[in-house]
């Protein structure tokens, strides 16, 4: 039977000891990589944590009064502070605008913002974009699909945005879907693409994965109980 491979911790701790006596310094460098792999990720969590909250933390603590700032009654700072008054200034903003005064707001506020040049270009892409990716009634950006991208036979990750409408359908495909493609490792940029529903291959991995995928540059790749992909990638190539 093939052996089942090792944990990384365990693969860096007990990789130079195959009994070949490899000596101290061999096994001094696998601790010390088994100590990164343990101790990175916790530490870059932490890191990218706390500089969130210290940066919504140092925006927030202007706009709050000196009394109410419980900072100024204590010899520290009080981590977190900004972070809470934001969330629940956020929380009250849309309580309002659910309300008959507060949709008249915001109607007001967004004609005006439309009606500003160059501003108004900024606010338009920014509210569909919002309103794309945050609205529960929207399915866009929600699947993660494989399209032969730039060439026949070559594979690539991309990600479901939205159906073709208009023009589009009709010059690409009456079924025709428009298609991120992030590059890697960063997968804020890449290129919009339309093609036929029928010519992408579905993967049951969900957004988060996708996008951890196209990070690593498919070292992680998560593991499920589903038909594999070159299965799915041949099927799609010989449609039997």
């Amino acid at each position: 039977m093939p052996r089942k491979s090792r944990k990384p911790i365990e693969s860096a701790v007990n990789g130079s000891d195959n009994g070949n006596g490899n000596g101290v310094g061999e096994r001094l460098r696998a601790y010390f990589l088994a100590g990164i792999l343990v101790t990175g990720p916790i530490a870059f969590t932490i890191w990218i944590t706390w500089s969130i909250i210290d940066f919504v933390d140092r925006m927030v603590s202007h706009l709050v009064p000196t009394s109410y700032n419980p900072s100024n009654y204590f010899p520290f700072n009080i981590p977190g502070f900004g972070l809470v008054i934001a969330v629940v200034a956020l929380t009250l903003i849309g309580w309002l605008t659910a309300g008959y005064v507060g949709r008249l707001l915001l109607r007001l506020s967004d004609r005006v913002m439309k009606r500003m040049p160059v501003v108004r270009g900024i606010y338009g892409a920014l509210k569909q974009i919002f309103e794309t990716v945050l609205a529960k009634r929207s399915t866009s950006f929600r699947e993660v699909v494989l399209v032969e991208w730039p060439r026949r036979g070559m594979w690539t990750v991309a990600f479901v945005t939205a159906p073709g409408e208009g023009e589009l359908r009709t010059h690409v495909a009456p079924d025709s879907v428009g298609l991120y493609v992030p590059t890697t490792p960063n997968p804020t940029s890449g290129y919009l693409v339309y093609v036929s529903r029928e010519e992408v291959v579905p993967l049951s991995m969900t957004v988060e994965e996708g996008i951890k995928l196209v990070i690593s540059g498919g070292i992680i790749m998560p593991h499920r109980g589903d038909i594999p992909v070159a299965a799915k990638v041949q099927e799609k190539v010989e449609p039997k």
